[in-house]
């Protein structure tokens, strides 16, 4: 019972800064959604069309983090700095790629990307001033998110908290300044969204690099970028990818679901606009809950103390259950404030309110998948699995499902909503298969995996 409770305690230790993060996260989500309430509604579904872009190479990202994250915490409660080092430049080297190359899509072709999601031209051309500004975002986001992502693998979880504080209470400041033309700035409306968001990455960036040469462990070093290691490679290309590829698949399968919305109206793309701002607070302890329970579980499992683990994740199903009760409860409580607040047509808000009532117990299927899928499961070593059940679950069930019936059936747009829902539960059986199986509890790390000859610390 010590131990059990001693466990939870340390999940929750590292939980409480992640979820302040994810809170801010959600309110700068929210502060785009409300200021641009007063722009216009096309407004508000040209961003967050635009921004479905920006949601996959989030997931881009998590998933690089998570993949890095896997193996640092694990390396972490082995105690082996080095090979964390390592990790980071392999990371480093896979984002900065990736981000250059989004950046030079949305500089190019903005228009074209937009015409994917939308086929209303006031959205497309609204979505292609967003994107074109939000370029330089990802070059600086690729980079502070693999190195936040080392910070809290091994349990600084408290500094990169404060780093998310700055770039976000700086992005709200700036969306208000840019959006209405504050102090004297120019009122930009949905740019000004996209230039507050660069902003404050670039200060994140740079508050990262400070935070960096204060750090006696693990700094934001791009000369691990040329660290060779064949041996770390080759383990983050084994087991670090299937993570990246998992949320790849995921993240760009979500964003069929708004092609698939925003092909049913501007109506049907504003209420699903205000709805996943809702979404996010209402899943904010859950998906932190994964994070923190993943950091736990590699350094115990890296410290090769099995039993431990075993005890460690029954909590971590423990608490997701009751987040995700929370977060229910959460939306259900937000319901009639927001469709106060929203200024949206009779139809819009008619959707609002009915999405909003099916996402209230959405977020418990969400919860329990995160945590198992991005937390427990990753933590030892288990990326595949993720991998081939969500690219079954969205791409052979949620993401034709939509389809049809929007566009072949024709169904009603809240049917369609309702049907897209079911993707969390459908692959609930498999997933908690998997978790009372115990594949997924493995130590992945290596002895004297760096030597002098690999690995020079610079």
């Amino acid at each position: 019972m010590n131990q059990s409770s001693e466990m939870t305690k340390k999940i929750l230790k590292l939980t409480l800064p992640i979820v302040i993060q994810n809170l801010l996260s959600a309110a700068v989500s929210s502060a785009d959604v409300i200021m641009l309430n007063y722009v216009g509604q096309s407004s508000i579904s040209a961003v967050s069309l635009a921004a479905q872009y920006t949601n996959i190479l989030f997931m881009v990202y998590y998933g690089l983090g998570t993949g890095a994250t896997m193996l640092c915490a694990q390396y972490y409660g082995k105690k082996d700095l080095q090979a964390i080092r390592v990790i980071e430049g392999i990371a480093l080297r896979f984002s900065m790629g990736i981000s250059a190359l989004f950046s030079l899509l949305v500089l190019i072709c903005p228009e074209a990307l937009m015409k994917l999601f939308t086929n209303d031209a006031e959205l497309i051309a609204l979505g292609t001033v967003y994107l074109r500004a939000m370029s330089v975002t990802y070059l600086c986001w690729g980079v502070t998110e693999v190195y936040l992502s080392i910070l809290r693998s091994i349990g600084r979880v408290q500094v990169s908290m404060m780093l998310n504080i700055l770039a976000f209470s700086l992005n709200i400041l700036l969306n208000a300044v840019f959006i209405f033309g504050l102090f004297g700035a120019p009122k930009l409306g949905v740019p000004g969204v996209a230039i507050a968001t660069a902003a404050s990455r670039v200060v994140e960036l740079a508050a990262c690099i400070i935070v960096s040469l204060c750090s006696k462990e693990i700094r934001l070093n791009p000369m691990y970028m040329f660290i060779s290691n064949k041996v770390l490679l080759g383990d983050f290309i084994r087991l670090s990818l299937p993570a990246l590829a998992n949320d790849v698949v995921w993240g760009t399968a979500f964003s069929m679901y708004s092609v698939i919305m925003g092909h049913l109206g501007n109506d049907a793309v504003a209420a699903n606009s205000l709805v996943s701002v809702v979404r996010n607070f209402g899943t904010t302890f859950c998906f932190a809950i994964a994070s923190g329970s993943s950091i736990l579980l590699g350094n115990i499992i890296g410290e090769n103390r099995m039993e431990d683990a075993r005890v460690c994740a029954g909590k971590a199903m423990k608490l997701t259950v009751l987040s995700g009760a929370l977060g229910g409860v959460i939306i259900l409580c937000a319901t009639p404030f927001v469709l106060r607040f929203a200024d949206l047509t009779d139809t819009a808000m008619h959707y609002l309110k009915y999405m909003l009532l099916i996402n209230s117990y959405y977020v418990m299927g969400a919860a329990v998948n995160t945590t198992l899928i991005a937390g427990v499961f990753r933590a030892g070593g288990d990326s595949r699995f993720g991998f081939i059940c969500d690219t079954i679950d969205m791409w052979c069930y949620a993401v034709p499902l939509g389809f049809l019936a929007a566009f072949v059936f024709r169904l009603p747009v809240l049917w369609v909503y309702f049907l897209l829902c079911t993707d969390e539960f459908v692959k609930w059986p498999w997933v908690i298969r998997r978790y009372k199986s115990e594949k997924w509890l493995n130590n992945i790390t290596r002895e004297n995996v760096t030597d002098a000859s690999q690995a020079q610390d610079t």
